[in-house]
């Protein structure tokens, strides 16, 4: 009880010490409380953009497999000079034998696309005209806001509908309705709107062959009248110059059954592709890959960013040294008559420490405050995601305190160590 009672007694003098002076404890935690409020930020920065690169990603499905077609360049172009038709990409013989080849696939689409202006009376859009199988608005999670999406009726018959992108409806048909009208694709076509997208976030670039899409701009119409209707060769006049190309698919996507199988698919679907396709005019991308680099990229940019933050936890940690330095330098007169009473050298290093630990618990809570309200502000001025972890919080809190106590034990150390005649001469 005794030693209870004097344990007791040197705590509240250690934290009478701390609250003696008010803003000299407040200056002196500023470093880890901007530390530990940086190594939050900093890692909900890096964890938001990091989930909306991967967020894009999935939206490519992992269990996919995308094969595009890839123009060649240079020597490698093949053109008919006697219809000055240059040929390259997927075919359809391509997708026959993806189907018939790829036991391990459970769904291959086609995709043929092309820009084109769409208009509807005055109000025009520059679109992308998509040709697809019904089956491609399962594979790319594509939703729906009104009426009905493609079906394999609309293929088997060669229908003149469509379904149009979210932007298409807005700029096109303000204000009314789209369903059941018709809208002009370039100067010849028209398609029966049938349905209409759901708003769906653009995406950047992924991997080689992926460009940036913006799926709220697509007419999407049925392959089989696509071919029909508009025919494999595109022709293409801008400022005085002339171009025909014949590409039949534009992508294939090639969906399989299990995770752990989409890597086996993609090197038979390189060798079946290579065969037929000596030019290379087709470009392979595999968004499993794609992810596992993200999540790899992700592991270390954390890492910088928090070995960055952590250096001002660093900088706090003196900042507490060198603070109860001066404390035990003002307080030598105190240490020799409290050495002088019969107090022993670990009640004074218990005592220095209560103070050490009371500033960095008091500054790691304040940094843990300022760090769960600064990512929102962030969001909020600059419009990017953040997303606070957990474990960004224990990591700073630990390091926080831990650094606290052990930058003072050397003070206290040094404090326990003062020769009480000294002390009391000094003092």
């Amino acid at each position: 009880m005794i030693s209870f009672d004097r344990n007791a007694a040197l705590i509240r003098t250690a934290l009478h010490g701390v609250l003696l002076h008010k803003l000299r404890s407040m200056l002196t935690v500023l470093g880890l409380v901007f530390g530990v409020a940086s190594v939050i930020v900093m890692l909900a920065v890096a964890e938001g953009a990091s989930r909306e690169a991967q967020k894009q990603i999935e939206s490519l499905g992992v269990n996919n497999i995308i094969v595009r077609s890839v123009k060649p360049s240079g020597s490698q172009q093949e053109i008919n000079y006697d219809t000055f038709e240059q040929s390259f990409g997927l075919t359809y013989n391509d997708l026959r034998r993806m189907e018939e080849t790829l036991t391990s696939a459970v769904g291959v689409t086609p995709l043929r696309e092309f820009q084109q202006e769409a208009r509807y009376a005055a109000q025009v859009v520059a679109g992308r005209i998509v040709g697809v199988y019904p089956s491609y608005f399962e594979t790319n999670r594509i939703p729906l806001v009104r009426g009905r999406l493609l079906e394999p009726t609309d293929l088997e018959h060669r229908a003149n509908v469509c379904v149009i992108g979210d932007e298409v409806a807005r700029t096109v048909f303000p204000g009314i309705s789209p369903l059941g009208k018709s809208i002009q694709v370039g100067n010849l076509h028209f398609f029966r709107i049938v349905g209409v997208q759901g708003y769906k976030t653009p995406s950047a670039g992924a991997g080689s062959s992926l460009s940036a899409q913006d799926l709220n701009r697509d007419i999407v119409i049925p392959l089989t009248t696509d071919r029909s209707r508009i025919g494999d060769v595109i022709q293409k006049e801008e400022q005085g110059s002339f171009s025909r190309q014949r590409l039949e698919l534009s992508q294939i996507t090639v969906e399989v059954l299990d995770r752990h199988h989409v890597k086996s698919t993609a090197a038979a679907l390189e060798g079946l592709l290579a065969k037929y396709h000596p030019r290379q005019d087709y470009a392979i991308t595999i968004p499993l890959d794609l992810l596992e680099q993200a999540q790899a990229t992700q592991r270390i940019f954390n890492f910088v960013l928090g070995a960055t933050a952590a250096i001002s936890l660093l900088v706090g940690g003196i900042g507490i040294m060198n603070i109860m330095l001066a404390t035990v330098s003002e307080r030598t007169r105190e240490i020799g008559i409290r050495r002088a009473l019969g107090a022993k050298q670990n009640d004074i290093i218990l005592q220095f420490l209560v103070e050490t630990a009371s500033l960095s618990l008091f500054g790691t809570l304040l940094g843990v405050l300022v760090g769960l309200a600064a990512p929102a502000l962030v969001t909020y001025f600059s419009g990017m995601e953040t997303i606070v972890t957990i474990w960004s919080i224990l990591i700073a809190s630990s390091v926080s305190i831990v650094v606290g106590i052990v930058f003072g034990i050397y003070p206290a150390r040094q404090a326990a160590m003062l020769d009480p005649i000294e002390a009391l001469r000094r003092g």
